[in-house]
Formats: C-alpha cells, sequence, structure tokens
C-alpha cells in the first residue's frame, strides 16, 4: 500500500474514532440497528435480532486499537444481554457468527473470560446443530412449526463459518470445520453462476437433500444480483480459505469479486441489486464497505502482482467513494455509513444500518494496521 493510502485511512480512522466515542456515551444502554434523526434506535428488546452484534463488534475494534475504557464497556453489556437470544431456542437461527464473533469471541481474544469462551461455544454448538447432512448445508432460519424453511439456505451463512472454524481450534473437535466446509462446498455448487452472481436463497428438500429451487430474497428476483449477497460470498468464501486453506474457496472468492467490481457503475455507489434500473437510486453502501473488506483480504492472499492489485485497487475506489461522499462525520449524530438499505423490496431505502459502520470500520482499521480480527 502507498504511504499516502495509508495517511488517509490513518486519518479516517481518527474521525472513525472521534465520532464514535461521542456516540458511544450516548449509547451505553444501547443495542444500536438504525438511526432515527441521527441518534442510534435500541433494539434491547428485540434480543433476537440478527445485527445484535454489530455495534458490539465495532465497539472491540476501537477499544483494540485506542484502549478507551467506554468501547469495552459498551460491548460488554451487548454481550451480556445477548444471553436472551443464546436461551430462546427458537430465537437461534444461521446468524450466530454475526451475534458471537463479533461480542463473545472478540472479548475472550481482548481478555481471555471463560465466560465470553463459553458463550460462543455454545452459539457454535447451536449453529453445528442446524446442518442437513441430507443436502449438507445449514438451515437459515426457524419456523413456527410447519417445515416450510427448514430446507431453505443463504449465501449470508458463508460469514457466520467462522464461528465454527473457531470452536474447532479450541476445542480441537473437527467436526466443526467439516460441517462448515461441507456447508461452503455445497454453497460453492449451488449459489455461485457461472458469470459470479450468486442466489440468495437457494431451497433444498430436507428429507433427500435435493435442489428444489432458487428465491430472489433481498434482491429484485430470481436470478437477480442482490449486491449485498454478493458480497457476502466474496468475503465469506475468502474467510473459509483463509481457515482452510482450500484455493477452491480462495478462486470463489475472486469469481465472484471480479463479476462485483466489473458491475460497478462508473460513480462507485453500489445499488441495491446489480440488475435494478439504471435511473433507480436507491444504493446500499453497507454492501460496498463488506466487499471491501473481502477484496482487502483477497489481495493479500493472491501472488500475482497485477491481480493483487485490482482488487485492492477496487476496494481502495470503494472504500474513498464511501469515504468522500457517504460518511457523516457530525459527531453530533451518531451513525458514519448513509444511503444503506436492506432490501430491494422494502418500503424504505437509503438510510444508516449498523453494520454499515461495522464494516466501513473494519475496512479502513486493515488498511492502518489496527484492525482485531474477529472472523
Amino acid at each position: 500500500m502507498h504511504r499516502n493510502e495509508k495517511d488517509w485511512a490513518n486519518s479516517v480512522a481518527e474521525k472513525i474514532y472521534a465520532k464514535s466515542k461521542a456516540s458511544a456515551e450516548r449509547s451505553k444502554d444501547k443495542i444500536p440497528y438504525l438511526t432515527v434523526n441521527g441518534i442510534f434506535d435500541d433494539w434491547s428488546d428485540r434480543i433476537n435480532w440478527w445485527t445484535n452484534g454489530f455495534y458490539g463488534g465495532q465497539m472491540w475494534q476501537l477499544y483494540h486499537a485506542y484502549g478507551d475504557d467506554i468501547f469495552r464497556q459498551v460491548a460488554e453489556n451487548i454481550e451480556e444481554k445477548l444471553d436472551g437470544s443464546l436461551m430462546d431456542y427458537m430465537g437461534m437461527d444461521h446468524d450466530s457468527g454475526f451475534k458471537w464473533l463479533l461480542t463473545s469471541v472478540a472479548n475472550y481474544k481482548m481478555t481471555k473470560k471463560e465466560q465470553s469462551k463459553n458463550r460462543a461455544l455454545l452459539a457454535a454448538a447451536n449453529l453445528a446443530g442446524r446442518f442437513n447432512p441430507a443436502g449438507n448445508f445449514i438451515r437459515a432460519w426457524n419456523d413456527s412449526g410447519d417445515g416450510n424453511t427448514a430446507g431453505w439456505a443463504i449465501i449470508d451463512c458463508m460469514m457466520n463459518l467462522p464461528l465454527l472454524y473457531w470452536t474447532k481450534e479450541q476445542t480441537s473437535d473437527p467436526r466443526f470445520s467439516h460441517i462448515a466446509k461441507a456447508h461452503a462446498d455445497t454453497a460453492m455448487k449451488v449459489f455461485v453462476r457461472e458469470n459470479g452472481s450468486v442466489n440468495h436463497i437457494v431451497q433444498f428438500d430436507p428429507e433427500t437433500g435435493e435442489v428444489t429451487g432458487t428465491l430472489g430474497g433481498q434482491g429484485i428476483q430470481v436470478g437477480s444480483s442482490w449486491t449485498r449477497g454478493q458480497a457476502w460470498a466474496i468475503y465469506g468464501f475468502t474467510l473459509s480459505y483463509l481457515h482452510t486453506g482450500n484455493n477452491d474457496y480462495l478462486d470463489t472468492a475472486k469469481k465472484v469479486a471480479k463479476y462485483f467490481a466489473q458491475s460497478l457503475p462508473e460513480s462507485g455507489f453500489v445499488p441495491v441489486d446489480f440488475d435494478q434500473d439504471r435511473d433507480c437510486e436507491w444504493e446500499d453502501s453497507t454492501a460496498a464497505a463488506i466487499a471491501a473488506c473481502g477484496m482487502l483480504e483477497i489481495a493479500k492472499c493472491v501472488a500475482e502482482e497485477e491481480e493483487k492489485a485490482f482488487f485492492h485497487n477496487t476496494a481502495i475506489k470503494l472504500l474513498t467513494t464511501l469515504e468522500q461522499h457517504r460518511c457523516n462525520w457530525d459527531c453530533a449524530t451518531d451513525h458514519i455509513l448513509e444511503k444503506c438499505s436492506a432490501a430491494y423490496h422494502d418500503k424504505e431505502h437509503n438510510f444508516t444500518i449498523i453494520y454499515g459502520d461495522y464494516y466501513f470500520t473494519e475496512a479502513i482499521f486493515k488498511l492502518c494496521d489496527k484492525e482485531l480480527f474477529l472472523w
């Protein structure tokens, strides 16, 4: 990385620190998801929501980088609240990595607290228990008992597999990595299309494991390219490569990343779906931040200089576009990243979402060697 890039990243990190310290003081008892008039809301009463670990993860990143105790206090408060989800069977799903890698595993890495390790192991055991050996996939969501989603798997789950890899390292029990690799192998075959785009949801017959169809999920429709799904695949397959050394995972991540880069509009602003109309102004800045994290890691893994530069420079383009045009640096407001969207068919778009802030922070910290690697 050129010196001016690192200088830029350090300057952005300082702005993240200043803004996040101010917001942490206002958010000591919150689990943020969105902002209302620039101030974080609180999802403590919706403890099973999949994003509830991200603010804790951001706090641990900041504590690791700067050492201010307020960040640790906020993160540990969120971790303790998440016990309510850990003890709710119907509230547990495939997103245990998002919740407990960024809270309990982070805490254990920083403090070696056995209680945090125990929480993460319990979450990992639940995640492993969602594995369906008939189709070699991890089930996404629970349902009310009618079985409609028993055969559903989603691309997002690639980001949760590191909880299983971590558990294998902690326990020396290979079951956990076997399950993670089996799911990743299946995802390579049934989620990733020939052109590098990905399905969001794949349906299996839960009895036989046969693939019965795909769903558009949070994209426009079946067969479209929901950008955050692309980003989950880029980063998720890269992480499975980092944990296993399996080059097939890295090749898959590269394939999806190249599709993502080639589909980017000249502006660098990432749409909700690459197949949406050109005059549609709905964006998802979270997809840009997640994809940048994945591409920065891919660049570290490839040997050929031209390829390394391609992934690194694409990540830098995404991040500089966000920093210059989609970040709010006013310390009187809580959020950083703007113009995010959860799903194409939602009523609201171009708002703020907590995981956008997390992944933007993680990406910037990668560039200036401040990152606490949590995956």
